[in-house]
């Protein structure tokens, strides 16, 4: 299961550094055309956008969620997008995917 992260520059880099390729959008054009990439690429099980990035996009995204099963997307929040009450996003990517990342986020 591989996954990829569309996103800006600061996240996709954070990505990066956890072994998660991805690709820099700062438009629609640029977001679409890394997600028609990954749609391509039949190992890719979920796509990590930011919640930004989705909103450029946000047809699209619906499209795919309602038509295939594969790949997954997940929205996350982008940066200044957290609040006290969503929590970090480790904690949040681990909730929607349904995996354990890291250390755990206290008791």
């Amino acid at each position: 299961m591989k996954f990829f992260c569309v996103a800006d520059e600061d996240t996709v880099r954070g990505f990066r550094l956890a072994g998660i390729d991805g690709k820099v959008a700062t438009t629609g054009e640029e977001a679409s055309e890394a997600l028609e990439r990954v749609l391509k690429e039949p190992d890719r099980a979920i796509v990590i956008l930011t919640s930004p990035v989705a909103d450029l996009i946000r047809e699209r995204v619906e499209a795919i969620r309602l038509e295939r099963d594969y790949p997954l997307i997940v929205e996350i929040p982008g940066p200044g997008g957290q609040t006290a009450e969503s929590g970090s996003l480790r904690k949040f990517v681990q909730e929607a995917v349904g995996i354990r990342l890291g250390q755990s986020e206290g008791p």
